[in-house]
């Protein structure tokens, strides 16, 4: 229904004789636009298309379904109130006309005018009521303005990033304007304030301990009418704001309006470096005599950051240089071991170190995030059960070891093999910061995360693998660094400070999260989040590593341009009993093919000049698409996807047994 056109038109229903046609002409005479209506509910259509007033004769209301009037009266916009003449036949007063006693509960904003009358009264009342129209008319004018800028202030108030806040001074138990409550705030106030739902209440009962300062700066700006700004810490929460604060206007109001934001971060900053420059000149006494120290720690640790830098390279290289040692002592210890027992001891020291030499490369990699990681479903609980004893062995007798792994705890994933270091690294931590003894727990659980999770986890479920151990602690300051490269506590030559940091970057290359909590004196705990997988762990089956599968006799081709890698590498194949072709590039292995040279398999390395392993492979199944290629690769710095079976250097007799094994019989991989 239409009711907002700006009219000043005069409706007229007069239905009997000349009285609508005398009217309209006294009017119009007078300047009123007039529109004579031949019933009521044609009136009430008029109505509804604008009107400055309505002139009713009485007999136009005698037998008149008057409901539909009444309804649109009453369905009036509240800025309205229709001024309407009636013209009676007796006077208006009610002592008069009782009849008028109804018109004037039914039609609301009704002059009467008796007739006969004269025609300088109608024009005068006409006018009289286009006057009130017209007042009506700017209210709603104003009506709508207040009503956009209550919306503007409305918009604004809920978008602000600024906390905001309205407070009203009243009586408390400290005597008049002690206390003030609040009566409007945004939703910016919870996030900067850290205190929810805070209308309607007395800020004496929010936070009683320091109010007395809050009401004490906020009633000198209701007083003065001079704003303020200024910081504070809210002391409840244990942050510092700052904020501005005047009086809401006019003058002699009791409200105060304040806006403040979250400083806490800044002003942590700005004590801290506070702390820094009163403490400079002994700081700078200390490191006078820690210089030299300090200038040969910065050596090692460009040292390492260069390592850190090169190890996709280096690793390629020192698995290259592993990988013929590794071969010539696994052929040594099979062939003399049982012959020589002190033989035996020494060969099996030297393999031991190899493969410390390969665990070492594995953590460089894993501190630089490069290492290949090989994620599946895994067991947690079982493979914290097959890490037990060696666990037990490292944190020695002086340190009880508690497991608490639920039974129904469901698969992670995860590379076992790293999750396996991660946590011999965490305990080995925990036994250096127990040093007279003390509890070290590994736990497990399946935790949830949301988007707003702060620990930097996506929304999903997550298995919490925690190390707990009841040692010395960190304070804030070793904690906030205990993960970054190249930092350590412990002494030089017993750290590198790249344990942590290999942690942490395996748990953000396993999509989940590192924490660390640490108190002085009270212990600390490592805590491990790793996605949950979506099927189950594969069951572990029990074999030696050192079986070596049955595979008949093989005629292979070995392509490797280093010459001690091929060598090694031929002698354990022909150790195996496998006829072995070896080569020094791709070229010249495709040139024996050519020739005829008639082999069951082509073993090749992927890092050679010329051409790699990947594009020999490629050459080779375009001469024979049913030859099995296996790859080998010494390049630990990344993901050799390239759909060909591959082994990892350094490797052993039995590895290198098993991986033939697998290309022959991929049914039985």
């Amino acid at each position: 229904m239409k009711r907002t056109t700006l009219s000043e038109r005069a409706l007229i229903l007069a239905p009997r004789g000349r009285d609508a046609a005398i009217a309209a002409v006294i009017l119009g005479e007078a300047g009123v636009e007039t529109h004579i209506c031949t019933s009521l509910p044609a009136l009430i259509e008029e109505l509804n298309a604008g009107a400055g007033f309505a002139l009713f004769t009485e007999e136009a209301l005698i037998n008149a379904d008057l409901r539909p009037f009444v309804d649109w009266l009453a369905d009036q916009q509240e800025w309205s109130d229709m001024p309407i003449i009636l013209l009676t036949n007796r006077g208006g007063g009610l002592e008069r006309n009782p009849a008028a006693t109804r018109h004037l509960e039914t039609l609301g904003n009704v002059t009467f005018l008796e007739r006969p009358f004269h025609p300088t009264t109608l024009v005068s009342l006409a006018r009289s009521a286009l006057r009130g129209r017209r007042r009506q008319y700017e209210a709603r004018t104003r009506l709508v303005e207040l009503r956009e800028s209550e919306a503007r202030y409305a918009t604004l108030f809920d978008t602000m990033d600024e906390g905001f806040c309205v407070i009203r001074f009243v009586d408390g138990p400290h005597g008049p304007l002690s206390d003030y409550v609040h009566v409007q705030a945004n939703s910016a106030y919870a996030r900067h304030a850290g205190i929810e739902n805070v209308v309607g209440q007395r800020v004496r009962e929010m936070v009683p301990e320091e109010a007395a300062s809050w009401v004490e700066r906020y009633r000198g700006v209701l007083m003065t009418g001079e704003p303020i700004r200024f910081e504070q810490e809210l002391v409840a929460t244990g942050r510092h704001l700052e904020l501005s604060a005047f009086r809401v206007e006019p003058e002699g109001s009791d409200e105060v309006a304040v806006f403040f934001q979250d400083v806490t971060q800044r002003k942590r900053a700005e004590i801290a470096l506070r702390d820094l420059n009163e403490t400079l000149e002994r700081r700078i006494d200390a490191a006078v005599a820690e210089r030299q120290a300090a200038a040969e720690q910065l050596h090692e640790a460009q040292k390492l950051e260069t390592i850190g830098q090169l190890t996709g390279g280096v690793a390629h290289d020192v698995n290259n240089l592993l990988t013929p040692i590794t071969g010539a002592l696994d052929l040594l210890s099979r062939r003399y071991a049982d012959q020589d027992p002190r033989m035996g001891r020494l060969i099996d020291g030297a393999l031991q170190s190899a493969e410390r030499a390969r665990l070492l490369v594995s953590r460089l990699l894993g501190f630089a995030r490069r290492q290949v990681l090989e994620t599946k479903a895994t067991d947690v609980c079982a493979l914290v059960d097959g890490v037990q004893d060696l666990v037990t062995s490292s944190i020695g007798p002086a340190i009880k070891l508690q497991i608490e792994c639920p039974d129904t705890l469901p698969a992670a994933m995860a590379d076992p093999n790293q999750l396996e270091l991660a946590i011999l690294n965490l305990c080995v931590n925990a036994r250096d910061a127990m040093p007279d003894g003390g509890t070290l727990t590994i736990s497990a659980s399946c935790v949830s995360s949301d988007d707003s999770n702060a620990d930097g986890l996506k929304a999903g479920r997550y298995i919490s693998l925690a190390v707990r151990d009841t040692g010395t602690g960190m304070d804030a300051n070793t904690l906030a660094r205990a993960v970054e490269p190249f930092y350590s506590t412990k002494e030089v030559g017993k750290g590198t400070g790249l344990g942590l940091s290999m942690v942490h970057g395996l748990a953000g290359q396993l999509g989940g999260a590192f924490t660390l909590e640490s108190e002085v004196g009270r212990g600390t705990q490592a805590r491990f989040y790793l996605p949950v997988a979506d099927e189950l762990a594969p069951q572990s089956v029990q074999h030696s590593g050192g079986d070596v599968p049955d595979t008949r006799p093989l005629r292979i081709l070995l392509v490797d341009d280093e010459e001690l890698v091929r060598a090694g590498t031929a002698e354990m194949l022909r150790e195996l009993g496998h006829s072995v072709r070896d080569v020094s590039g791709g070229t010249q292995a495709l040139s024996e093919l050519s020739a005829g040279l008639e082999i069951d398999l082509v073993v090749t390395d992927y890092m050679m000049p010329g051409m790699n392993g990947a594009m020999l492979a490629k050459r080779v199944a375009a001469q024979d698409p049913d030859m099995p290629v296996l790859v080998i690769t010494g390049y630990a710095g990344g993901d050799l996807n390239i759909g060909l079976p591959q082994l990892t250097k350094p490797f052993r007799q039995p590895e290198l047994a098993q991986a033939l094994h697998r290309v022959i019989h991929p049914q039985a991989a």
